[in-house]
């Protein structure tokens, strides 16, 4: 009978703890103003995920940032609106 694989832990200790721990400090990166974010979920083709992903890989970009910034310039606030 083989024997079971040793368990990892949930989470292994990182590699450099005083960098671990500065960044738990560090803001988000978000761009609102209110620092709070709703995610969005929509259906695209196979194709079309191959398409967004390859745009941004190209730009240097990650897909969620370059589609935020691709809505917020086709959505942005209506006047007197916080953006």
């Amino acid at each position: 009978m083989s024997e079971r694989p040793a368990r990892r832990g949930f989470a292994s200790r990182p590699a450099d703890p005083d960098q671990w721990i500065r960044a738990a400090g560090a803001s988000p990166r978000n761009d609102s103003a209110t620092g709070y974010t709703a995610r969005l979920t929509i259906d695209v083709t196979p194709d079309q995920r191959g398409r967004i992903k390859i745009a941004a890989f190209q730009r240097g970009v990650t897909v969620a940032d370059m589609l935020r910034d691709l809505l917020a310039r086709e959505f942005p606030p209506a006047e007197g609106e916080r953006p």
